[in-house]
């Protein structure tokens, strides 16, 4: 049994209580995962500002995607991969990217691949890179500030992601249909 509640709006601390909110109005719902969040209304607000961060970075919605759901898949996080189909689905990604990311196969492009494959890496390595996985980085066409900005999404991913483990939270409703395991 899980430690951890799912607030409403109404249970969640006073602090919450405006962030869930604008989540209700911006989606309609209350996504399970900030409601989890809501116990800790700092990692909430947390959470939030990296996301939009993220959102609005200079990566397109295709590298976006990619570099969620490569720290999703390889985090094994049961709760957000489904999300982000989902999400993808609403950016209008090619599910030829989703589906790839999923399943862990070959991106339809080499440079996609390669954000794949430094996201991979930075996750693996604890954001270690080496000269030459930089210089291919770079060489795909990707710049020093889109180094960075791969740190911004894994930042964002950490916080949802280890929240779903710990909390085990359940997939919504909506994404129920897309739910995924990982490949062993």
């Amino acid at each position: 049994m899980s430690a951890f509640k799912i607030h409403t709006i109404e249970s969640a601390p006073e602090e919450s209580k405006p962030m869930l909110e604008d989540s209700l109005q911006s989606f309609g719902m209350v996504p399970n995962l900030l409601a989890v969040l809501a116990e800790a209304p700092g990692v909430l607000d947390a959470y939030k500002l990296l996301h939009e961060r993220f959102e609005n970075s200079s990566f397109n919605a295709e590298e976006l995607t990619v570099v969620w759901q490569t720290i999703n898949v390889e985090h094994e996080c049961h709760y957000c991969v489904p999300a982000h189909t989902a999400i993808a689905g609403m950016m209008q990604v090619d599910p030829v990217i989703t589906e790839a990311l999923r399943n862990e196969t070959e991106l339809p492009t080499e440079k996609l691949q390669v954000l794949r494959e430094t996201t991979l890496s930075m996750v693996r390595n604890r954001g270690r890179l080496t000269d030459a996985e930089k210089d291919t980085f770079f060489a795909a066409g990707y710049t020093p500030r889109q180094l960075l900005e791969v740190v911004l999404g894994l930042s964002q991913k950490i916080i949802s992601n280890y929240v779903n483990h710990l909390a085990d939270t359940p997939v919504d409703e909506p994404f129920q249909k897309l739910v995924w395991e990982k490949k062993k």
